[in-house]
């Protein structure tokens, strides 16, 4: 499909209050042929924003009616395109190239921002002195019931990345535009692994803090890259981490030695995560009825 950009809407919602007290955000919302989910994030994320705020969606060039849901959406968002993209991250790019705002984020088509999300992170990232922050979220299945929650939680997020091959949970990432531009934004020849890279580099370049908080859902189905191009991934991953270490260049038994320890603590980590499914008696609850909140322990 060609491409159609409909440029700003000068969207205002939300209490005028905020005006003189919060930054704003840019949210990108990448799609392609998920029509079955699209109008629920775009609805969890229209829901989050405050006067000033921008929401861009990029359409890969859906065949399905992906596009004719977004019109309906039309004045209620920032921008939209619908044209053939070479990567996932290419998309996002596209959003992200768009972005007057301070601070960052972007949510997939079918994932959602609970109720609050935005409003949280605005206020933690104003503090200053921090690039990002990264949270927990819910893992839903297709009908929105929850499955699992999911803990962000590590004491060394660059070794974690670095060694351990592990990755903040996406959707509850938020970030500042000047730290994403700093670290080069992200790279448009990742086809599965762009969001690890982007974030193993910005985890190397500046100071990014865990926060005790639910963020969003993630949402497991059976189109996600992530599942189906699973050894994709993986070979994406290893060689940003293989560049990495050898930027870093320090040294042959301190590498090996953090990756005895963080390869294996990453493991064990999921597997005792996925034993508190129903953390804060959350497991079987319909998403619907979920707002950002502290993470609770069982």
């Amino acid at each position: 499909m060609s491409s159609q950009d409909i440029g700003k809407a000068g969207r205002q919602r939300g209490d005028q209050s905020w005006r003189h007290k919060l930054l704003n955000f840019t949210v990108v919302t990448p799609n392609y042929n998920m029509d079955e989910y699209l109008g629920e994030t775009i609805e969890s994320v229209l829901r989050n924003l405050r006067s000033g705020d921008e929401y861009f969606i990029i359409d890969g060039g859906s065949t399905d009616s992906s596009v004719d849901i977004i019109r309906g959406y039309e004045s209620h968002i920032t921008g939209w395109i619908s044209e053939r993209d070479k990567s996932y991250a290419d998309a996002l790019a596209k959003g992200f190239s768009r972005s007057t705002a301070d601070f960052q984020c972007w949510i997939n088509s079918g994932d959602l921002l609970l109720q609050g999300a935005l409003d949280s992170a605005r206020k933690l990232l104003a503090k200053g002195g921090v690039g990002m922050i990264f949270g927990d979220d819910l893992y839903i299945d297709e009908r929105g019931v929850i499955i699992q929650v999911s803990n962000g939680s590590v004491a060394s997020l660059p070794d974690m990345m670095l060694y351990g091959g592990w990755t903040p949970l996406q959707d509850a990432c938020f970030w500042r535009r000047d730290f994403y531009e700093k670290v080069g934004g992200l790279d448009t020849e990742q086809k599965y692994a762009a969001d690890y890279d982007l974030f193993l580099r910005m985890s190397l370049q500046g100071d990014c803090r865990y926060v005790p908080m639910i963020f969003s859902a993630f949402r497991r189905h059976s189109e996600q890259k992530s599942q189906s191009g699973a050894l994709a991934y993986k070979l994406e991953r290893e060689a940003c981490q293989k560049r990495e270490v050898s930027r870093l260049a320090r040294g042959g038994l301190h590498d090996l030695a953090k990756t005895l320890y963080y390869w294996p603590l990453t493991r064990l980590r999921a597997r005792l995560f996925m034993r508190k499914s129903g953390c804060g008696g959350l497991l079987g609850q319909s998403v619907s009825s979920i707002a950002c909140a502290p993470s609770k322990a069982d």
